[in-house]
């Protein structure tokens, strides 16, 4: 087992990327700098540099230089899978740095980065590295004298914007589709957690890739990412992050230019146990891994929990037991920490509020509630609230923090209106013995992903998105490559026989 004194001296040793990657090369241009702090130790860890709209405009200006001469859209498919598959192993052969700069900057415990999150971003790139040369068009049914066919073809300059709670994962699940369907890229990472997004674009050089093909530019949302929403140069912009921003998004394309927009906004995910549960304990598991997993930073997050009322007190009492002494707060490169800090002090004290107002509210606080006993880190204790009502703020809004609203039904159907009864829809999960309700619950919820006898399960086969406020588009799979592509239709004259 790798003990915290190694992944201490690796931290100490592992150099920070720094700047822009833009064509092929870092650059240090911007108009001012972003503070990264270390959400469990609170000390700063580098000042990055804030591009602004400066650099949005020159990293897209490089994507469209390196699109239009065809060096990559125009090569042989899998050529360009060739280049996923080798950025793969380039990934796996550094995951320890991969993992360092992950855990470093968002808090994670290394088990979650190197057991997790690095793996699967190296799954996410074979998958698409694989896909490049899958894509076809088609040929109709027509008149003896006309030949009409189909074809896919790139979009041309794609954005992605990603958040900070999965760095690595969240770039790959829209890099990858991306390029493999032949497009240059702008990223534009969070301005938390820059790193991994710098070294993915290097080792893409490193493994073959065009310079200007992918490009990194790094600082303020409001900056940045508004002129990359705003530039007429790019023809589709795919973001991850929260509701408001993916408003801002769709108004700042609404001023500019009709591009194509994806958007995954976060979620309010219910869990809803039956009473003829089968695997009692493995529902258990499921409650806390998805309330408490990451922290809580998880846009599909299972921050609420629908309970049969025949089974609701005994699960509560259970469920309160294990999280207890599951969930150990402390420093991310101890293998014994399973819960790691919110990304900052401002989440921190968010987080603590709406806890607040939980209780002010009526709910029952079983478990948590405070602060971590290191005031220096931004840790919460696993916060667990009962005898919830469907109406308060802890069982609406998207907490992005180690909190759970349980609520009680008294049967299935009404256990169905619990969960539609938010303005959210990304996933759900299901807990039967029954094939019935399990069928009939799943056509009924309104959310794009629905889980049955397990929870936050699936491969890059499974399409990720969500329904109303949590977005539009999809994540992963075919669909996502499909997504980056656009079709022309070719009607050919073919003249008399």
């Amino acid at each position: 087992m790798t003990t915290a004194a190694h992944w201490h001296a690796l931290a100490q040793a592992t150099t920070l990327p720094f700047g822009h990657f833009i064509d092929g090369a870092y650059s240090a241009e911007g108009e001012d700098t972003v503070a990264i702090h270390d959400p469990a130790r609170g000390t700063l860890l580098q000042d990055a540099i804030n591009g602004g709209k400066a650099m949005a405009d020159v990293a897209v200006d490089a994507a469209q230089k390196a699109f239009q001469t065809s060096s990559w859209a125009g090569c042989h498919p899998r050529e360009r899978g060739a280049v996923l598959l080798k950025l793969a192993e380039l990934i796996e052969a550094q995951a320890e740095r991969f993992a360092i700069l992950e855990s470093l900057c968002t808090g994670k415990p290394m088990g979650d980065t190197v057991g997790a999150e690095i793996p699967e971003a190296v799954n996410s790139l074979r998958y698409f590295g694989e896909l490049p040369d899958k894509l076809r068009g088609e040929t109709t049914a027509s008149n003896a004298d006309t030949l009409h066919y189909l074809l896919r073809q790139p979009l041309g300059v794609v954005a992605a914007i990603v958040p900070w709670n999965f760095p690595l994962n969240m770039a790959v699940w829209k890099v990858a589709p991306a390029l493999a369907a032949g497009n240059s890229v702008v990223l534009k990472p969070a301005e938390q957690t820059p790193w991994t997004a710098l070294l993915l674009a290097e080792l893409f050089v490193e493994a073959g890739g065009p310079p200007g093909v992918f490009n990194v530019v790094t600082g303020r949302g409001d900056q940045a990412g508004k002129a990359l929403a705003m530039s007429p140069k790019v023809a589709k912009i795919g973001f991850t992050g929260s509701t408001r921003v993916g408003q801002l998004i769709h108004s700042y394309v609404g001023q500019s230019s009709l591009k194509t927009v994806a958007l995954e906004c976060g979620g309010k995910s219910p869990q809803i146990v039956m009473n003829d549960v089968a695997d009692m304990d493995a529902a258990l598991d499921a409650a806390i891994f998805g309330a408490f997993g990451n922290a809580g930073q998880v846009c599909n997050a299972g921050s609420r929990l629908i309970l049969h009322e025949a089974i609701h007190d005994h699960f509560v009492e259970q469920l309160v037991e294990r999280t207890r002494a599951s969930q150990i707060m402390g420093d991310p490169f101890e293998d014994t920490t399973t819960l790691g800090p919110l990304i900052n002090r401002a989440a921190h004290n968010r987080i603590l509020g709406m806890i607040d107002a939980g209780v002010k509210d009526g709910a029952e606080l079983v478990l948590g509630g405070k602060p971590g006993s290191d005031s220096a880190g931004n840790f919460i204790e696993p916060t667990i609230f009962a005898r919830a009502d469907s109406s308060m703020s802890i069982a609406q809004q998207e907490i992005f923090g180690p909190v759970l609203t349980i609520l009680r039904a008294k049967d299935a159907t009404e256990a169905v209106q619990l969960a539609n009864d938010t303005s959210y829809g990304l996933a759900a999960a299901i807990w039967s013995g029954s094939l019935d309700t399990v069928h009939r619950m799943a056509a009924q919820i309104q959310a794009g992903v629905i889980w049955v006898n397990c929870f936050d399960a699936g491969d890059m086969t499974q399409p990720f998105g969500g329904w109303k406020q949590s977005g539009t588009g999809r994540d992963k799979g075919v669909d996502a490559l499909m997504s980056y592509t656009q079709a022309k239709s070719v009607w050919m004259a073919l003249g008399d026989l």
